[in-house]
């Protein structure tokens, strides 16, 4: 059961990835050529200051999961009840919190912008894209925690395919009928309301929860520890435009427009790294019913061939990226010409700092599932002060790729402390082993780009067939010499996950 919950978790957000990166790409494209590059970067800049409201959670989402999966385990009601309702008060304070937030920077991020844009669009812009927040915040943080802890996160990525494709439909209906950038992000916001109402009946009906049942405050007890986590990885994935946003205001040559630069960029990496991170949806909450039930070899055999298999794909898809980014954008941005787009050198540093992080999630999975959050506390602050200093030195100097060096200086201290931890304290292993998996990784990389700028015509399409023509002997070439370099250093590992894909589809047949 455990395993059928897993595969439809990872299947479910596979598809969850594929629906977002797809209408990621849709919906901002029709921004771009219908309100230019200075709107699309307003409403990346807008969201990623909105989202620093998060700091505030302090972790709980992990802490609040791995006290559940004990009871969840052992099906102890008036445990879980307790852990949901102590978490639902605090994820309301948070809420109401955040309301307030919302209302100042509202009133001063028009500010921040150069005055690109009157005050009260900037204003109202602002608004209108919190409101969904709030709404999520409210009423569906909770139930989404809860539906991750008991290995349902295929209902949450289920909800938010509806959702994605309502927002993308309504959003090209609306900007093809001539309606304004703020009645666009309106109709966004509104669609993305559901998205917690729907959790919250689906929860309702499904659990038998005791609605009157003492706040168990001591399941979030740990929220602190968690804290360092969440900052880091919070700073992941706002500093950049951050600190962009705020350089545009300090820098003669620097333009709100760079930050639609980076956002475009980052969509595309960030579409792959979710692709990566789908696999792994199920399997935490798996890892942690493995570790709450004490089973200590199991773990270690499944931790195996996770990172086996995580190591070669992460290296397959981000050295195809790396390659393949640049060919993409020059398509992707045809027609627009407000801002320049074609930064290879951006891209290959981007690609790299997001394999990176994607590396140490295998790491970063059983270590939080197994509750270990005060014990690798400081190496999460220790990220977050590399990604700010290094971030903002670099920007003055170099741009958006000081930037992305900073990020991928702090991706690899943060990999490199997860690795030694679990190593050290779980798994009990050397640390060579980690080691030997990130010089294969790099070898096949390395080799990858070689042999397609040796090989392959290195010019940019002028079309998505093109690009796709391009792609596919790109990737194929890329699958081709890492996977073949895994199964040669790695034979043990590559024949136990094709035993236990075996193992896993028989088991599934008899069921």
């Amino acid at each position: 059961m455990r395993g059928k919950k897993a595969l439809m978790s990872v299947m479910t957000t596979l598809l969850l990835q594929a629906v977002t990166i797809v209408c990621g790409f849709i919906v901002p494209r029709y921004i771009l050529t219908a309100f230019g590059s200075d709107v699309n970067g307003l409403i990346s800049s807008a969201t990623q200051f909105l989202g620093y409201i998060v700091l505030l959670e302090a972790g709980v989402g992990g802490v609040v999961r791995a006290a559940l999966y004990k009871p969840l385990s052992i099906n102890d009601v008036e445990k879980i009840s307790g852990i949901v309702r102590a978490t639902e008060r605090f994820f309301r304070v948070i809420a109401f919190v955040f309301l307030g937030y919302m209302i100042v920077l509202a009133a001063l991020f028009p500010f921040l912008v150069n005055k690109t844009f009157d005050f009260m669009f900037t204003a109202a812009m602002v608004l209108i894209i919190g409101a969904s927040t709030f709404m999520q915040y409210y009423f569906g943080m909770t139930y989404q925690i809860l539906l991750q802890a008991d290995q349902r996160r295929y209902v949450t990525a289920n909800i938010q395919v509806i959702t994605v494709v309502l927002n993308t439909i309504t959003a090209v209906i609306l900007i093809r009928s001539g309606c304004s950038a703020l009645v666009v992000k309106a109709g966004s916001s509104i669609i993305f309301m559901l998205r917690p109402l729907l959790l919250r009946l689906y929860v309702k009906k499904k659990y038998t929860l005791i609605k009157n049942a003492p706040p168990d405050n001591e399941a979030i007890s740990q929220r602190w520890d968690g804290l360092g986590h969440h900052v880091a990885y919070f700073l992941h994935t706002n500093t950049d435009v951050t600190v962009l946003t705020v350089f545009s205001k300090l820098s003669n040559t620097a333009t709100i427009a760079e930050v639609s630069v980076y956002a475009v960029y980052y969509s595309i990496v960030a579409g792959v790294e979710k692709i990566i991170s789908s696999f792994s949806s199920g399997l935490e909450a798996a890892f942690g019913d493995m570790l709450a039930k004490d089973e200590k070899e199991n773990l270690n055999r499944n931790f195996t061939v996770y990172e086996f298999f995580s190591f070669t794909f992460t290296t397959i898809c981000f050295t195809s990226a790396a390659l393949l980014i640049v060919p993409f954008i020059a398509v992707y941005t045809k027609g627009v010409n407000d801002a320049d787009y074609i930064r290879p050198m951006f891209a290959y540093v981007l690609a790299a700092a997001e394999a990176v992080y994607c590396i140490r999630i295998p790491y970063n999975s059983v270590t939080l599932a197994a509750g270990k959050y005060k014990e690798t506390r400081n190496g999460a602050f220790v990220e977050a002060g590399i990604n700010v200093a290094l971030s903002v030195v670099l920007v003055a100097f170099f741009g958006m790729i000081g930037v992305a060096v900073g990020t991928l200086a702090a991706m690899t201290f943060r990999t490199v402390q997860y690795a030694y931890f679990l190593s050290k304290n779980i798994l009990n292993r050397k640390m060579s082993v980690f080691i030997k998996r990130a010089v294969v990784s790099a070898f096949a990389s390395a080799l990858t780009v070689i042999v397609v700028r040796l090989f392959m015509k290195n010019e940019l399409p002028v079309s998505y067939l093109s690009w796709f023509l391009q792609a596919i002997p790109v990737f194929a070439v890329s699958a081709a010499i890492t996977s073949a370099i895994n199964i040669i250093v790695y034979r043990d590992d590559f024949l136990g996950m094709i035993g236990l894909m075996r193992s896993f589809l028989k088991k599934t047949d008899t069921e």
